[in-house]
């Protein structure tokens, strides 16, 4: 995914977000990296172009793009703290070696799980969205 800082301006535009330099640098760590950062990944990556920002800014800037929904947390079997760009239906894959984390696509699954939600339901509960967990090891 190729954003521009106008691309990215505007997407804070669009989310009532004041356009600011960390919040910038926040965005384009989250689109360059692209590997579900840690918090300490991102300010490490900021810092390298921004040396003066502070880590509790980073940390508060997180926050603040988690919620008006532009990255979503994420948390690996290891218990830490990742954050994922990709707002669309997608699942993870796991790593139980590593903390690693990789997007997983497949439409044909998405379709088999929402159909099988669809038939059967779970009573009492409004299902709003589905995102499966699928542990292993890379090769």
């Amino acid at each position: 995914m190729n954003l521009t800082v106008q691309d990215i301006r505007e997407l804070l535009s669009r989310h009532q977000l004041k356009v600011t330099p960390q919040r910038l640098a926040v965005l384009e760590a989250m689109y360059v990296l692209h590997d579900h950062p840690t918090a300490e990944r991102i300010l490490e990556w900021v810092r390298e172009r921004h040396p003066g920002v502070a880590s509790g800014t980073i940390y508060n800037t997180l926050e603040s793009l988690v919620e008006k929904g532009l990255i979503v947390r994420v948390r690996t079997e290891g218990g830490s703290m990742r954050y994922d760009i990709i707002l669309n239906q997608h699942h993870h894959l796991y790593c139980l070696d590593s903390d690693r984390i990789e997007d997983y696509f497949d439409p044909e699954l998405d379709e088999m799980i929402n159909n099988y939600f669809t038939k059967k339901g779970i009573p009492g509960f409004d299902i709003t969205g589905i995102k499966l967990e699928i542990k292993g090891k890379f090769k």
